[in-house]
Order: structure tokens, then sequence, then C-alpha cells
């Protein structure tokens, strides 16, 4: 039982006597609780960040890269026990936990500090005007539990290191890996106050957070449902709201696409962290005269696909997070058959020998239409839906007809056909010829997968405010 908050370099008692149930995704049995914040709390946090900013904000980068450099070696002593406790809060494989999930904190970081020193802080404008970019002052940051790491680390490096204080509201699903990050951040020793944690659930801490006046920025990682109420609770107070939601992304098979290759690629993209990923390829776009071939490609993919126990070396994917999550799931495949959709493999239920879990069948639907209810909402499951189109156009109209903007993908054995088609797809990414991208470069989305662009040097930038100093300032070194 965790009972502590973590508050300006202490940790100290929540004001309120709740507390939330950490549920094993494995067995579905409760096995730790951590506080049910108060809006109280969020005050105190914001209060300690507040007072904290004009000395962090004033310190020299090198000081605020060395303290961000000693995070990261800290948090290395802290890895084996978060891939216990990923597997158990999150249900994720062991494999996933040890070999991505941890080390996205690494990334982050590692990126963080290796990109300030390229970004002007400071410019002299052609004529003579004198610009500075300064940091936004204290941000809350909330963030989802299907990457828990991932999503706090790309939130409050870059926010920390240009000199901003942080108040992070952590999904109450899975804590307990960002309890663990905090203590990495503890022992090593910031400045009280320039990180704070504070534990809960969203209706009470979130909205406290994106609704305080002396909160500058919300960065806000979570679904659309959640990220249009966020912003309608900042939008009170003016403040800034960055945002990244959810999506519902095409892999878009060109006439020359090689299947063998991509299907098993882009079905796989979908298929880790068991479907659970906002810019998962949960479409798959396939041309009339090969959708037979792709449709058995995506077949054996998703028969190859092994769910077992998290702490199963074999297993490519564990359960999903939560009851509710499994409930969503299952809704929606039950919503596929009833619209008419083509069960090609999976379905309902739970895998055989796994009844106690939150499983799934990794599943595949065809001859599905975009209009249908598995085409348009996220499902956030190990769930495709292939959908046949005719032209090029056609495909390209598909692909666009979504509400989301979050991640799209060409294939084509031709390279400029594929990039002359990706520039057409309206979203924040579009994966080409494979699923890989650098860390340096932007994630976030168009429509309503949000407004928020973080990793790399944008992901920088967002959390810095440009400044004209105007009138006579003296001559700088520029």
């Amino acid at each position: 039982i965790h009972d502590d908050q973590y508050i300006n370099g202490q940790w100290v008692k929540s004001t309120g006597s709740g507390r939330v149930d950490v549920i094993d995704s494995n067995t579905a049995k409760v096995f730790a609780r951590v506080p049910e914040g108060t809006a109280e709390d969020v005050q105190h946090a914001v209060a300690a960040a507040r007072a904290a900013f004009p000395d962090w904000a004033a310190r020299p980068m090198a000081e605020r890269k060395a303290a961000m450099q000693l995070i990261l070696e800290k948090w290395q002593a802290k890895k084996a026990k978060c891939v216990d406790m990923l597997q158990r809060e999150l249900g994720c494989t062991v494999n996933f936990a040890k070999k991505v999930q941890v080390n996205l904190m690494d990334m982050h970081f590692a990126t963080s500090i290796g990109l300030i020193d390229n970004i002007a802080l400071e410019e002299r404008t052609p004529m003579g005007g004198l610009v500075v970019k300064e940091p936004v002052g204290v941000v809350g940051c909330i963030t989802p539990w299907n990457y828990p790491l991932n999503q706090i680390a790309a939130k409050i490096c870059p926010a920390m290191l240009v000199g901003c204080t942080v108040v992070v509201k952590p999904s109450e699903v899975t804590p307990l890996s960002a309890y663990l990050l905090a203590e990495a951040i503890h022992e090593a020793g910031l400045p009280p106050g320039v990180f704070n944690m504070v534990h809960g659930v969203g209706t009470t801490c979130g909205e406290a957070l994106a609704g305080h006046p002396e909160v500058d920025l919300i960065s806000f990682t979570g679904s659309t449902r959640a990220g249009r109420r966020i912003s309608e609770v900042a939008a009170q107070t003016l403040k800034a709201v960055r945002t990244e939601l959810g999506g519902k992304s095409a892999a878009l098979m060109l006439e020359d696409a090689n299947l063998e290759e991509l299907v098993p690629a882009f079905v796989g993209q979908l298929m880790s962290n068991s479907g659970q990923s906002c810019n998962a390829l949960s479409r798959m776009l396939v041309p009339r005269s090969s959708y037979d071939k792709a449709v058995g490609l995506a077949k054996q993919v998703a028969e190859a696909t092994v769910v077992g126990r998290s702490g199963d070396s074999k297993a490519s994917i564990g359960p999903l997070v939560s009851q509710t999550q499994w409930d969503r799931v299952q809704a929606y495949l039950a919503k596929g058959v009833e619209e008419g959709a083509r069960l090609v493999t999976g379905g309902p239920g739970k895998p055989q020998g796994l009844e106690d879990g939150y499983y799934v069948k990794p599943t595949v639907f065809a001859d599905v239409n975009n209009k249908m209810t598995i085409a348009q909402e996220e499902i956030f499951g190990p769930v495709l839906s292939i959908i046949p189109y005719g032209t090029e156009e056609e495909g390209i109209a598909i692909a666009n007809d979504t509400i989301y903007g979050l991640n799209n993908a060409v294939g084509s054995t031709n390279p400029e056909r594929a990039l002359a088609v990706a520039r057409r797809l309206r979203s924040g990414t579009v994966m080409i010829n494979g699923t890989n991208g650098p860390p340096d470069a932007p994630f976030g989305g168009y429509k309503q997968s949000g407004n928020a662009r973080e990793w790399g040097r944008a992901g920088i930038e967002e959390f810095l405010v440009t400044k004209h100093l105007s009138g006579k300032p003296p001559k700088s070194k520029l």
C-alpha cells in the first residue's frame, strides 16, 4: 500500500483518506493500493511548483542538463523492479516491458538532453528585434496507462530541461511505475518543487490541475473524450492545452505493395502492447486485386500471436489492462459481427486456459465497410479491420475518412509513389514501408487526435513561450 504523494521534494500523506485499487491484469485481483488524491493535494503541488519556478528557470542550462542526466542514471537501478510492476499493473509481457517500456525513459531523456543545445533560445530578427524563448511556467502533465513511463518522460524531461516546473497526475490504473520514476527523481536531488506527483482519479485531480489558475500549460495524453473535458476545464483560465489523443490509423496497401513483408509488419505493430497503442494500425486498406491474399496473411499473423501471462517469455502479448477495457473490446467484437463484418479469426471471449485475467483473442475482421463502427471508433485492442478498395484515390479517401489523424502507413515497392500518397494522408505521422521512426522526430496528430507535438525538438519547443524585447535592449552576443 502506498499512502504518499510527492510534493515539494518530499513524500507526504494525501489530505484525503480514499484509496484506489491497483489490479493485476493477469488475475483480475487487487495487488496494491494508492492514494485517491484530492483537489487540496493538487493545490499544494501547484503551489510548490509555482514557488520553485523562478529559481529553476534562472539556473544555467548546463545545470539543468546535468540534473536530467542524473535522473537518468538513478533510473537504471529502478528498471528491474519496474519490469515486474508493468507486467502486473499494465499486463504487458516481460519481454515488452524489458525491451521497450522501461527503456522509453532513456530514449526521451537522452534525446532531449542531446537536442537542447541546438535550439536557439535567443535571436535577432532581420530588422534587429531581440526575440527570446522562455519556459512557459508551471506545467500540468496528465498521463495515460498504456505507455506510462513513455508519456511521463516525454513531458517532464523537456519541460524541466527548459526551466519549467511540473505537476504530474499519472494514470490511476498504472501508478506503480510512476512511483518508481518519482523515487529516481527524488534520489537525483532536484530542488524542492521542480517535480511533483499527485496520484488520484481524473475527475478530481486531473480537473483540479487543468482548472488551476497557477498552471500555465496542460500537457494531456489520453482518450479524445477525456481530452475534450480537460480542454473545457482549462479554457476557464485560457491556459495553453496540448493534447495527444486517440487514433484510428490505416495501413494503406498500394497495388504494388510487398504484402509478404508489410502485412506481418503492420499487423505486428497493431498487436504489440495487446493493441493498446494510440497509433495502432487498426485498419488495413487493400486493393481488391490482392485482397484475399492480404486477408490470408493477416490471419496467419494473428493466429501466430501467442496470448499468455505476462511472465511467460513465449507470449507475444499479455492481457488487456482492466475489466473496463476488456468489456469495451468485447462490445466492439460483437458489434463487428452484428454489422456484417466477416470474422476471419479470433472473436469474442477469452483464449482457452486464460479465463481469469483480461485476455482477448487476436482478431481479424474482413469485408469491413469504413462506415462500420469497428472502422470508425478506436477499439484499443488487438482487432484488425480489413477494408477493400478500388482505385488509389478511393483508398486515400477511405484512409482520411475518420475523425482522427494520429498515424497512417503506406506500402509500395515504389518509394516515390509511397511518398506522394503519404503527403496526402491527414495524419501527424505516416509510416512508409515500415513501422520504425527516429526518436528525434515529432509525434502528434491532426483533427481529433489532438494538437500536441511531442518527441524531439518539437517536443522541447512545446514548453517554450516566445517573447519580444522591444525598444532599445542592450546588444547581445548575437
